[in-house]
């Protein structure tokens, strides 16, 4: 097994997918913090590794990879001991690849990153309604995806429920999940909450990421 180095900053979603994958499958890794604020992210040696300047980035010896929907599915091919986690079965691979891209499409970039990179990086201080609202139709989205399993991609754990949690966390800061409307999403999220592996690889994080988030005194513009 080669040296594993995980790049990032913890309260990125993508990087918390990768930490909650890297502790499912109890690997040993080598952390590094990224600073997006503080621009490491740009930084010439940075981007020798991800030209894309985003995190997470993986390094497994002289192998480099970055982004969380490529990170996760390599860490359980090269080092799970069985295909729980990113099942080889065509039909079930299918359906967590669908899931994989949803979050990493309307999910992450089309809802979470359209909020944050405004807020974060270019100063903004107003959400316009039609962004929160769009929060409330991912949730839908999702609420009917679990149906009646208790995970996102079936009856087990998947890396899709790494990257969804990650980014619903992150959303709730926006919108709450109300329980009476999304019964099935507030219950899969206390189930993800049980693994003994969560809080340390996604919980501390996650208030990471919503004390950045309050720290900007943002307010809703209804349109």
């Amino acid at each position: 097994m080669g040296k594993l180095s995980i790049y990032g900053l913890e309260a990125s979603p993508p990087t918390r997918a990768c930490l909650l994958t890297l502790k499912a499958l109890d690997l040993p890794f080598d952390w590094v913090k990224v600073n997006l604020m503080a621009g490491e992210h740009l930084l010439p040696e940075y981007l020798e590794k991800n030209p894309q300047h985003t995190v997470p980035v993986l390094e497994d010896g002289e192998v480099c990879i970055w982004d969380s929907h490529a990170i996760m599915p390599y860490l359980v091919g090269k080092y799970a001991t069985t295909d729980a986690l990113y099942p080889k079965d065509h039909h079930q691979r299918a359906i967590v690849d669908q899931r994989l891209h949803y979050d990493s499409g309307p999910m992450f970039i089309g809802t979470l990153l359209s909020l944050t990179k405004p807020l974060l990086f270019k100063g903004a201080t107003v959400i316009e309604q039609s962004k929160i609202d769009a929060i409330a139709d991912v949730y839908d989205v999702v609420e009917t995806l679990l149906g009646d399993n208790e995970y996102i991609a079936g009856t087990d754990l998947t890396i899709a429920d790494f990257s969804f949690v990650t980014t619903i966390c992150s959303l709730m800061v926006f919108l709450e999940a109300d329980s009476s409307k999304y019964p099935k999403i507030v219950a899969w999220l206390e189930r993800l909450r049980q693994l003994h592996y969560y809080e340390e690889a996604n919980g501390v994080g996650a208030a990471h990421f919503e004390s950045m988030i309050r720290s900007k005194n943002f307010t809703i513009e209804f349109n």
